[in-house]
């Protein structure tokens, strides 16, 4: 199996985990506030990730690497949690996961800008075809215009974008996909465990189970086991190559919706999301060469 082969097989794998964000989310922002789910969720994947890396004696950080993970917490942790959950109060997950389609252009984009990877224009035709289909799509189940719900899932997409090139960039430079996540995590601990804490519910016996257990997959699938293949792909098969994968999630998050919150899929969502498909196909045989630092 080649690197890049290698590559998208671990993105994808990271990318059907992801693909359960915004469907369980949907469900635990039912009964959990916003703030809770983002600062919880990050709190708990946390202390297991401080955990792990005391168990296996991992060196602490140099102060040039706990500065660029400050910044990938700052979008990873805060960021794309947050804005999902907000966005997730108002429309459905299957929307949210054709918007967040816009996510591997915007990865790529700042590839080009911080990673140094310069993709072929065939890549980037593949790649702008992809994201117009996206917005196309929002705009046309919008009546021309983005809903509130819409901008944050923008905002989403950006934070996530930039958190992931430079998590991408970490783990390229020496550590393991799964030590930058961890890292990441404990990083942000000094801020995530109180604000769970200060947000938690009054009364957490009387929320749904089904709530709390959609809070302990985001916690735990999205928000950390997730990044391990994730990481390691990106580091592996290039930044920009691998954030293509990334619009299956769509798909993925579309069957997933349909079963898990019996959301009624419209047709045009189906069709852009097979579409995309061919343009992921196109965009992984593109040229994307990587200048040396």
């Amino acid at each position: 199996m080649s690197r890049q082969t290698l590559g998208l097989l671990l993105g994808f794998i990271g990318v059907c985990i992801f693909a359960g964000t915004l469907p369980f989310t949907r469900i635990a922002v039912e009964d959990l506030s916003p703030l809770f789910i983002t600062a919880g969720r990050a709190a708990l994947a946390g202390l297991l990730a401080l955990a792990t890396l005391l168990l296996l004696r991992k060196c602490w950080p140099s102060r040039r690497q706990a500065g660029t993970l400050t910044l990938v917490a700052l979008c990873l942790v805060a960021g794309f949690p947050g804005f999902t959950a907000l966005a997730m109060q108002t429309v459905p997950a299957s929307h949210g996961g054709v918007v967040l389609g816009i996510l591997p252009l915007a990865t790529s984009a700042i590839s080009t800008l911080i990673a140094g990877e310069r993709p072929s224009p065939a890549f980037w035709l593949a790649a702008l075809a992809g994201a117009a289909l996206v917005i196309g799509f929002t705009l046309y189940e919008g009546g021309g215009s983005l809903g509130q719900g819409d901008v944050f899932l923008l905002g989403a997409a950006l934070s996530s974008a930039l958190g992931y090139v430079l998590s991408g960039k970490l783990a390229r430079a020496g550590l393991a996909g799964w030590e930058v996540i961890s890292w990441v995590l404990v990083v942000a601990l000094p801020v995530t465990i109180p604000a769970a804490l200060w947000s938690m519910p009054a009364a957490p016996a009387t929320v749904p189970a089904w709530s709390w257990v959609s809070f302990a997959y985001v916690a735990l699938m999205s928000q950390y086991l997730g990044f391990f293949a994730w990481n390691a792909g990106l580091a592996i098969g290039g930044i920009a190559h691998v954030s293509q994968v990334q619009l299956l999630q769509t798909f993925v998050t579309l069957l997933i919706a349909s079963v898990l919150n019996r959301e009624d899929i419209p047709l045009s969502a189906w069709f852009v999301a097979g579409a995309v498909f061919v343009l992921v196909v196109l965009s992984g045989r593109a040229k994307v060469r990587l200048e040396k630092s």
